[in-house]
């Protein structure tokens, strides 16, 4: 049995080195946050919608957007399409679930008979379920 001066060992430094690890995952995350945000904040077609006093913003589970612009082009989900690609994609649309909701959006300065063209190639396809998007007025 030896008496005397036990040893220490030495203990742990102090790390100098700053971890950006976490910095990077955090900054990588926000990165693909606005990457997938985006495209929805910002609809590529022009439109002054009208406004009425019931407008509510909503969106189903399950729609398709159709657009028209005021030169009177036809937009399904934000694709320029004619009449009878139009027809054609509707048809599919409404084979996979005809319960989809056809949301229609039309400038103030499209003619009310081609926006009546529209909902009618809408129900010839057999989708039932139209909805007509506005803006809510102006607050005064």
């Amino acid at each position: 049995m030896a008496f005397g001066r036990l040893e220490r060992s030495k203990g742990s430094e102090p790390m100098s080195d700053i971890n950006v690890t976490p910095l990077v995952d955090v900054m990588l995350v926000l990165v693909v946050i606005f990457i997938l945000t985006a495209p929805l904040l910002a609809s590529s077609i022009r439109l002054q919608l009208p406004r009425a006093e019931g407008a509510q913003p909503g969106t189903p589970a399950r729609s398709v957007s159709l657009v028209l612009d005021a030169t009177g082009q036809a937009y399904l989900d934000d694709v320029p399409v004619d009449a009878a690609a139009l027809q054609q994609r509707l048809k599919q649309i409404a084979a996979q679930d005809a319960d989809t909701e056809v949301q229609l959006r039309a400038d103030e300065a499209v003619p009310y008979g081609r926006v009546v063209q529209l909902m009618g190639a809408a129900q010839a396809a057999g989708l039932l379920r139209i909805g007509f998007v506005a803006q809510p007025p102006v607050q005064k």
